[in-house]
C-alpha cells in the first residue's frame, strides 16, 4: 500500500494562509470592493487579472478564475490566492 502524498505542501499552507489574512484585514478595514484602493493596487490588480486570463489559456487552469472574485477584497488577498491555486501539483 502506498502512501499519497499531501496536495498541502508547507509553501500552499503558506500562500493559504496570507490569502485568508488579506481578505480578514480587507473586510476589517472595510476595504471592500474597490472602495480605498490606490492607483498603484488597482493596476497591480489588472495585471493580475490578465496574468490568470493568460494563465489559463496556456495551463487549462480553470481553478484560476477564483482569484478574480477575490480581487474585490483588495490584491493582498488575490495574488497568495492565485499563488497557492498555480502551485499545485502538477500530475
Amino acid at each position: 500500500m502506498s502512501s499519497r502524498r499531501s496536495d498541502l505542501t508547507p509553501l500552499r499552507l503558506v500562500w493559504l494562509a496570507l490569502a485568508a489574512i488579506g481578505a480578514g484585514v480587507a473586510l476589517w478595514r472595510g476595504e471592500t470592493l474597490w472602495q480605498s484602493a490606490s492607483g498603484t493596487e488597482i493596476v497591480a490588480q489588472i495585471a493580475l487579472g490578465l496574468w490568470c486570463m493568460v494563465e489559463t489559456m496556456v495551463r487549462r487552469n480553470w481553478a484560476a478564475f477564483l482569484t478574480f472574485p477575490a480581487l474585490a477584497l483588495g490584491i493582498g488577498s488575490a495574488l497568495p490566492l492565485y499563488l497557492f491555486i498555480r502551485s499545485r501539483r502538477i500530475t
